[in-house]
């Protein structure tokens, strides 16, 4: 089965504007770039990626489209920009042009729900609609009623709700969030990745927590509406690369037939994502050899 993993995050420490990157989270906080992502993907049968942003800076988006620029099995970049600026609309204008630039990702989970119906906001995302535009909904379940209340005013948003917009995957309770993700599911122009789960679901995690929460998104989303995506390295706080993509496989697989499993790991995000975009390799990048001839046998 051909795969890409649809979320993942390159980082540099020294960079320093990453805001939620501390010290705290030593696990994290070293340098994470494409020769420390090569081999375990190389592993898990996982031929390109799209990385997404982890900083609230154009600085950091022009970091990640370097990257992408020299690292073939990259296939593009989920920026950010600043969505409240008077000059989003030229900003928007300039990413759009890049080769590797694919979507747009605000870090709505740092901002009160209130920032969502700020009007420069919701103008903004209608201006991001009209212009058929991905863009990534990185939210917590608490964002959700005023998330619904802008895909109200911008019902043609080709959108993505990331993680499964974190619930709370350490109670057995689905809670309003349940509610809440069946009502975005009736926009038909919204997926959802699943990914980010191990750590919302604790470093004790396990499938049996996990799976009614991916059940209930799979069931509102259906196979042609559900995305893959690692979320490495931030997953390594619970689980490593190789147990994210199985866990995905199997909970997936206990839902899925394989041709539907074909579309969530690889052919939906292409899709949304427009990935024929770039310039794609379908065989394995020349990058992933050149690095795993670099490393010593285990």
């Amino acid at each position: 089965m051909a795969m890409l993993d649809a979320h993942q995050h390159f980082w540099s420490v020294a960079r320093d504007d990453y805001g939620w990157l501390t010290p705290d989270l030593p696990l994290l906080f070293r340098n994470f770039g494409p020769e420390d992502l090569a081999p375990l993907m190389a592993a898990a049968g996982i031929t390109g990626t799209i990385a997404v942003q982890a900083a609230e800076t154009e600085a950091e988006t022009e970091f990640l489209l370097d990257i992408a620029d020299r690292t073939d099995f990259v296939l593009g970049v989920v920026g950010w920009l600043d969505m409240l600026a008077p000059d989003f609309a030229a900003a928007l204008t300039r990413y759009a042009a890049r080769p590797k630039w694919l979507g747009l990702r605000p870090m709505l989970q740092e901002h009160p729900p209130a920032a969502i119906l700020d009007q420069r906001f919701q103008t903004a995302l209608a201006e991001v609609a009209r212009r058929d535009i991905p863009f990534d909904i990185l939210t917590f379940p608490r964002h959700l009623p005023a998330m619904l209340d802008a895909l109200a005013k911008a019902p043609d948003l080709r959108g993505v709700v990331d993680h499964l917009s974190k619930p709370d995957m350490t109670r057995p309770e689905l809670g309003d969030w349940a509610a809440q993700i069946s009502a975005l599911a009736r926009h038909p122009r919204l997926m959802c990745k699943i990914s980010g789960m191990v750590t919302e679901a604790g470093t004790d995690w396990s499938a049996d927590r996990i799976r009614p929460f991916l059940r209930h998104a799979a069931q509102a989303f259906g196979a042609d509406r559900l995305i893959f995506g690692s979320d490495w390295p931030v997953c390594t706080l619970a689980a490593s690369h190789a147990e994210v993509v199985n866990l995905a496989k199997n909970l997936l697989g206990e839902v899925f037939a394989a041709e539907e499993l074909g579309k969530i790991f690889d052919g939906n995000a292409r899709k949304f994502y427009k990935s024929n975009k770039t310039q794609n390799r379908s065989c394995r990048s020349v990058f992933i050899d050149q690095i795993l001839l670099e490393v010593p046998p285990a």
